[in-house]
Parts: C-alpha cells; sequence; structure tokens
C-alpha cells in the first residue's frame, strides 16, 4: 500500500491489522544454527552426493540432537540441494561389422516392438531371431517386461535349443541391466550391443520387425493380452513354418534349420547352405 500510494505506516498497519513492531521485526539468527549450520557445510561438503535427510542421520551420530525439520530450513537457505544427474544417454561400444552366421544357434538378435490394444493400453513384445536359420524363436507379449523376464525367456529358449554364442541387442535399459549380464557371464554368452542410434547394426531383427509389423500389428486390432498372445503366437508359427524367406533360397525357416541341422550330422552344412541359396 505505501508503494502505490502515499498511506502512512501507522494507517497502512492499521488497516492490515498487524502490529507495526511486527513489520519492522528483522530475525536474528540464534548462535546455535551458525554453529550447525556451518557443520551441515562441512557434511555436506565431504559427502557430496548426500541430501539433508542423511546429513540429519550424521549429525544424530555425532550427537547432536536436531529436528530433521530445522536441518532442511538450514540446508535449504544454504543453497546445498543436490542436483538430480543426468541420465546416462548411452554405453561407448565399439562398432562391430554385422556378419552372418555360419551355424544355427551362434547369435540371436532380439529387440521390443511396441504396440497397442484397442483401449489403447500399450503392450511390449520382444522378439527374438536366430540370425542363421531365420527363424523367429519367440514374440513375448506384455505390458512390462524386465531384465529378469528377458533372462527367463532366454532361459526357456535355451532348455530346448541350447545356448548361443552371442546374443544382439541395443542399449535398452532391460538388455544393459545386470540381470542380463548375469545370466550372459554364467553361461558363457557374449553380449553384443550395438551402438545407440544405429539399429542397421542389428539389421536381421530389425528386418524381421518390419515384417512383423506390416503382416501382424498393422493388420489386427488386438482386444486384450490374451487376445494379442493368440494372434501373435499364430502369426509366429506361420512365419517359421509357411512363410518362403527370400534370403534362405525361398525355404521356410523351419525347412533351412532341418536342413542345416543335418548338415550339421554329416559335417558338410556349409555345402548344405551354399546349394540352398544357389
Amino acid at each position: 500500500m505505501q508503494e502505490v500510494t502515499t498511506i502512512s505506516e501507522r494507517k497502512a498497519c492499521l488497516l492490515v491489522g498487524i502490529n507495526r513492531a511486527s513489520m519492522r521485526y528483522q530475525p536474528q539468527p540464534k548462535e546455535s544454527d551458525v554453529e550447525l549450520l556451518a557443520r551441515i557445510q562441512e557434511l555436506a561438503l565431504e559427502r557430496k552426493r548426500f541430501g539433508y535427510r542423511r546429513i540429519h542421520r550424521l549429525l544424530r551420530r555425532e550427537g547432536t540432537e536436531v529436528n530433521h525439520k530445522r536441518v532442511y530450513r538450514l540446508y535449504r537457505e544454504a543453497g546445498l540441494a543436490v542436483r538430480k544427474r543426468k541420465r546416462r544417454k548411452s554405453l561407448c561400444v565399439g562398432r562391430e561389422p554385422l556378419l552372418l552366421p555360419s551355424l544355427p544357434n551362434h547369435t540371436w538378435s532380439m529387440d521390443f516392438v511396441m504396440d497397442a490394444l484397442s483401449s489403447g493400453r500399450r503392450i511390449k513384445c520382444l522378439t527374438i531371431v536366430d540370425d542363421f536359420t531365420k527363424e523367429c524363436l519367440d514374440i513375448t507379449v506384455a505390458s512390462g517386461i524386465s531384465g529378469d523376464e528377458v533372462v527367463a525367456i532366454l532361459e526357456a529358449i535355451a532348455a530346448f535349443r541350447g545356448y548361443p554364442e552371442a546374443v544382439r541387442t541395443d542399449q535398452g535399459p532391460e538388455f544393459t541391466g545386470k540381470a542380463l549380464d548375469q545370466w550372459a557371464y554364467d553361461h558363457g554368452v557374449i553380449l553384443k550391443l550395438i551402438q545407440a542410434g544405429k539399429p542397421t547394426q542389428n539389421a536381421y531383427i530389425e528386418s524381421f520387425n518390419g515384417k512383423f509389423r506390416d503382416e501382424c500389428l498393422n493388420e489386427h486390432l488386438f482386444r486384450d493380452l490374451s487376445h494379442a498372445r493368440k494372434l501373435i503366437g499364430d502369426w509366429r508359427i506361420d512365419y517359421n513354418e509357411n512363410r518362403p524367406h527370400s534370403s534362405i533360397g525361398y525355404l521356410t525357416p523351419s525347412e533351412f534349420a532341418v536342413l542345416t541341422r543335418s548338415g550339421l550330422n554329416n559335417s558338410n552344412v556349409t555345402d548344405i547352405t551354399k546349394e540352398v541359396l544357389d
């Protein structure tokens, strides 16, 4: 009121209903607050990633009986709030040439494909392919798939086919977490991570995902998860057993897998593969 009018301080305080002494009061920091603030600053300098809660705990361990609210007030006034770490965008990995494996079960590729139900609920599809035979080993459909669930899916496939020598993935959090890394270490599997933003380095699964989207996801409207799993499972069987694949001499992936497996038994898989492709 005093800034925009010529009213006196006495009349302004009377109109607002406050005491003039209250308006003029300037808080004086307590000596105990000064000492406490100095100790908080020392701890914050020693433990740069500690917030006020952990600093409060350290003070209590030192024998300082102080309320956490008081620690928070002094902590904020001193501008000691911990800055949030920026999310690490990607891992630094070297570029590897995309080579076609010479044997079945040598390298698996996997990736996530996103879609939605008719209700708008998002679903995740984990696609896994054998790079050599072009077989779709599995398509797992769920509303969410964690790193531990990825490991369980790979274990289920390995129970029938054995463990691959390598698995190629992008740098999604499900693939760079501890669960998959530990699984790979335990079973002697090499994890091949592609460079961030370079999907062509995982071209085999990207090619499969394109067919999966065009021939299945874009052709169906899923009512719920069970409906999506049924239709996607039927498409996977059709892809493996009935759909000719141009890169393997227009055989189906299942036919090509049978030929290469028999070739392994006869030790002439290379000759059979060349004959099929020719």
